[in-house]
């Protein structure tokens, strides 16, 4: 179970059970259980992660495994793993058994495609609860209230009730306990409010930098909220906060369904500017930034890669946070936006970190393919004679005046086994007529094929792909988009008197 308050209670689950076990005459010997464990991944189900050990290495003394339903088993995001750990207990002839479904996995033509559905379903049902609260996250930030992360010296956080009336500040570390409460941001103490306006005015007025400001800060014994000496990296942390100015920022990162944390880019933040009281004037907090970015543009690219692997050279190492605390180089927003990337600077100076990024990398690149597809695909529309209309904010595209089009890249990824899925993302929200959904090759560099799928066969807000997937969707793809063009292709029909 992943929460206490839901009808998968692991008490409600064992009651089940055990009721299943008598009325078949079974034995129960051993309970596996994960509570208060996301069942999207096996990382964290330790409890799983004994069982198959158990099996694999014939330390179970038992031959049948009881679950409650499918979606206990897990709500992997791929099917293929749920069916693979549920294998292994089958090639070491111990059976699973699910209590509260309405079929027996007997192993019969019916009870596979039952499975097989009840576990898209779980996996589905994580994606869309995911979308959902995405949303809900993003309305939240727009009416001024806090969705994680620590506010900021000199900023408290004061939580609410849902009519708006003030419960208390949260200390460091507690969290809200009622679902309906909310957090905002209100000012501190105010001599850590001082001490805020102090560094931005002696930073981008007195022109001192960051470590001369944390020298002085730490030799008047002004220590940082947690009681620690201030660091040049804490001070450049302060100075680019935009807590300060009264604007809630949210999803500089991103972690969804327990996938790798991505860093997103600047333009898909979301911000909500001035719902907090503002510690900083809107002036001294642009000079600041306009200094920060000033200090890369003196330097070369050369420059900037000299200094980068120096750093690495005196660190052993490099991160955001080892690059914002050098004195002398440029921050690490800098090294993003003269590169592209931190992972593309780090390639150019011999660094290679020890998680692997090349995901951020590929999504980058199709970014950048996007304007040339989207060009090679309103081409084709013209060639046929179409006339198109576009819409800058949504990228609908409507053709001859009638038709709705929309556009969406999936990129290749490889699974642990060799095989290539696509994930594609629908947009609901837009309703296109026809989408077109691009599959980008092995090496993500060209589209391989495509699939023109109509709106009314488009069940859910995700579709994933295979190489092969069966007469119900491989029936929408095609190698070009000529059948496309050619089916909307304007035809005069002369009026005859």
């Amino acid at each position: 179970m992943s929460t206490d308050h839901q009808k998968y209670s692991t008490e409600n689950q064992a009651e089940a059970i055990r009721h299943y076990a008598a009325a078949r005459g079974i034995d129960i010997v051993r309970t596996y259980a994960d509570e208060g464990k996301s069942g999207l991944s096996i990382d964290g189900r330790d409890a799983l992660k004994r069982l198959i050990d158990d099996v694999e290495h014939g330390r179970a003394d038992f031959d049948t495994i009881l679950v409650y339903d499918v979606s206990r088993w897990g709500r992997f995001q791929d099917a293929d793993e749920s069916a693979y750990y549920e294998h292994i207990c089958k090639r070491a002839t111990i059976t699973v058994q699910y209590c509260a479904e309405q079929f027996e996995n007997d192993g019969s033509p019916v009870s596979t495609i039952v499975k097989g559905v009840k576990r898209a379903m779980a996996g589905e049902y994580s994606r869309e609860l995911s979308t959902k609260v995405f949303a809900g996250q993003c309305r939240l930030i727009e009416l001024g209230f806090r969705q994680g992360g620590t506010p900021g010296f000199g900023l408290r956080r004061t939580l609410i009730d849902q009519s708006g009336t003030p419960k208390g500040v949260l200390a460091r570390g507690e969290q809200k306990s009622i679902q309906t409460d909310r957090v905002v941001l209100n000012i501190g103490p105010e001599t850590e409010v001082a001490v805020v306006r102090q560094i931005y005015r002696r930073f981008a007025e007195e022109h001192l930098s960051e470590r001369q400001i944390a020298d002085d800060l730490n030799a008047r014994g002004m220590m940082r909220a947690s009681g620690q000496p201030w660091t040049r990296g804490t001070v450049h942390q302060v100075l680019i906060n935009e807590n300060y100015i009264g604007n809630n920022v949210w999803n500089r990162v991103s972690f969804k369904l327990k996938k790798k944390r991505v860093r997103n880019p600047p333009d898909i933040w979301l911000r909500a500017e001035g719902v907090f009281p503002a510690i900083v004037e809107r002036c001294l907090f642009d000079a600041a930034q306009t200094i920060i970015r000033a200090r890369s543009f003196r330097m070369s690219d050369q420059d900037m890669l000299d200094a980068l692997r120096r750093r690495r050279e005196s660190a052993g190492s490099l991160s955001g946070l080892i690059i914002d605390e050098a004195e002398g180089l440029p921050s690490s927003s800098a090294y993003r936006s003269r590169f592209g990337s931190l992972l593309q600077a780090y390639r150019l100076v011999g660094y290679t970190p020890r998680r692997d990024y090349r995901y951020i990398e590929i999504n980058r690149r199709i970014r950048e393919l996007h304007p040339r597809i989207m060009a090679e695909i309103l081409d084709g529309f013209r060639a046929s004679g179409s006339h198109l209309q576009g819409d800058p904010e949504t990228e609908l595209i409507l053709v001859n005046g009638e038709l709705t089009v929309s556009v969406v890249i999936a990129r290749c990824r490889r699974t642990p086994g060799g095989s290539y899925r696509w994930r594609l993302r629908f947009d609901t929200g837009l309703r296109p007529d026809v989408t077109i959904a691009v599959r980008m090759d092995a090496a993500n560099q060209a589209p391989v094929d495509y699939y023109i799928l109509p709106r009314i066969d488009i069940a859910s807000a995700t579709l994933r792909l295979a190489e092969e997937n069966g007469l119900a969707l491989d029936g929408y793809r095609f190698d070009s988009l000529d059948p496309l063009y050619e089916s909307l292709q304007p035809v005069i029909v002369t009026e005859v008197a």
